[in-house]
């Protein structure tokens, strides 16, 4: 068993550890025992089962590493992976199904086709928000794709990372899919920067995510990039002001937060803000009660570092609900503030806690001037009974994905694409999506024997009319 190692004198074992476990993927996969249909359903049901054997484990270190209670243990992190397992399970034949493809006439009777191949070794780095099923969805989609897989869990959620190590460790064979442990700050050096990996999987901060991006270059590893950035919500004038706010409380609050698809500010119209307020602090109360710290639903800050970065943006706030803290229990209460301009500190950056930024818009084009300073939003979500006001958002704002009239709910549907867009991220997983990440597309042209035409071959001066027949203007 691997464990958790510190920067400096054993950096050395990380790099035994990486390249004895690369040397043992590469032998696997060119066995070929990843590629037949037959291997990959059955790993996904052993995965499958294995997560359900190890539940209790599991919701144990969720708890431990987040407070998070038994209902988003099961609804955000270990019941979404069982959506995705069954997707992949009823789909997967059809996915891996070669493709047939048009044939220009010129090249009949050959016929075209397209195969997905998988990847090689890939290497998936897991953040600490979701640590369970983030890191997990990417390998159900890595296992759909044939290849073989290394894991590294996030070293900041560490009892989740060591029962996701026990979880593989019982399930797979280290040659096929395998966890590595090793601070954060490391990654790059150690774990990227020296090793040709046939993808690398990385869910995180924008920040982090050009470092991996860097480090990937320097050895031509392809990546997939899952970060985050302020994802705005809009609240229309004629938008039901009180699912709004029902479902931007939510969205906002679970995971004390922590989430990288959740509304990072809210964009009120400014004839119904006082009654949008009224309501999204009814809904909070609801939901935590009047003092959400004794709530056995509301989760904590990951760790004091993070608790103090999101504390600081209460620094002179105009608090309008919650406010306060408590850091011995890494504690942050839903708070709701106002009065922010686009050059203040808590819009720089993403928030990643249950701090929300309330603004107000008189006009459509002032929101899309406002998104403008944080663009490409990793979501976007739109409160509105106006199909007009709608398709203006959807077709004038670049965004990963979003909701209207919800908040969310896209990330849990195994048929759409997941992703970023610009600085929210590249590439795109979930379902199929995840299927075609983990694998490359591979074009085969067939030929019969039986004809061969002669106008390919010199000499070429009878065959040239033929030809430009094909290559007409």
């Amino acid at each position: 068993m691997s464990t958790t190692l510190p920067v400096g004198s054993e950096v050395q074992v990380i790099r035994e550890r990486i390249a004895a476990v690369l040397r043992a993927q590469l032998a696997f996969f060119n066995s070929g025992n990843t590629r037949p249909y037959a291997f990959r359903r059955t790993q996904l049901m052993k995965l499958k089962a294995a997560i359900s054997r190890m539940e209790p484990e599991i919701f144990a270190a969720l708890k431990k590493d987040l407070r998070k209670p038994d209902f988003e243990c099961l609804g955000t992190e270990v019941g979404p992976v069982y959506n995705e397992i069954r997707h992949a399970l009823a789909n997967l034949r059809d996915w891996m199904r070669p493709r047939r493809h048009p044939t220009p006439l010129m090249f009949l009777p050959s016929s075209s086709k397209v195969y997905r191949d998988p990847l090689g070794r890939v290497l998936t780095i897991g953040p600490w928000n979701y640590p369970f099923y983030l890191i997990m969805t990417s390998l159900v989609s890595s296992i759909a794709g044939g290849n073989t897989t290394v894991m590294k869990p996030s070293d900041m959620a560490p009892a989740t990372a060591e029962v996701i190590d026990k979880l593989i460790r019982e399930t797979f064979p280290e040659g096929y899919v395998a966890v590595i442990h090793c601070p954060g700050e490391v990654v790059g050096e150690e774990v990227i920067k020296p090793y040709h990996w046939d993808h690398i999987f990385f869910t995180g901060s924008i920040s982090v995510g050009r470092k991996i991006m860097l480090e990937a270059a320097g050895m031509l590893s392809p990546v997939t990039l899952e970060l985050g950035g302020k994802s705005p919500c809009i609240v229309d004038r004629n938008a039901d002001l009180t699912m709004a706010a029902r479902k931007i409380a939510w969205s906002k609050l679970i995971n004390a937060g922590q989430t990288c698809v959740a509304p990072d500010y809210v964009l009120v119209h400014e004839d119904v803000k006082d009654a949008f307020l009224v309501k999204l602090k009814e809904q909070i109360v609801k939901m935590y009660g009047e003092d959400p710290q004794h709530s056995p639903d509301y989760p904590r800050i990951i760790n004091t570092r993070r608790f103090h970065a999101v504390a600081k943006y209460l620094e002179g706030a105009n608090v309008l609900q919650g406010g306060r803290t408590n850091e011995s229990d890494l504690y942050i209460e839903p708070t709701v503030i106002e009065g922010v301009k686009q050059y203040d500190p808590v819009m720089q950056e993403e928030i990643f806690g249950p701090i929300l930024p309330l603004l107000t818009y008189r006009d459509n084009t002032e929101v899309l001037d406002f998104i403008a300073w944080n663009p490409y939003p990793l979501a976007l979500y739109v409160y509105t009974n106006s199909r007009d006001t709608e398709k203006f958002f959807i077709e004038n704002v670049r965004f990963g994905g979003g909701c209207v009239n919800n908040g969310l709910i896209h990330l849990g549907n195994p048929d759409l694409p997941f992703g970023g867009v610009g600085y929210s991220g590249m590439g795109q997983y979930h379902g199929r999506s995840g299927f075609e990440t983990f694998t490359r597309p591979k074009s085969v042209v067939r030929s019969p024997t039986w004809f061969d035409a002669p106008l390919w071959y010199a000499p070429y001066r009878r065959n040239i009319r033929f030809i430009r027949f094909f290559f007409r203007p």
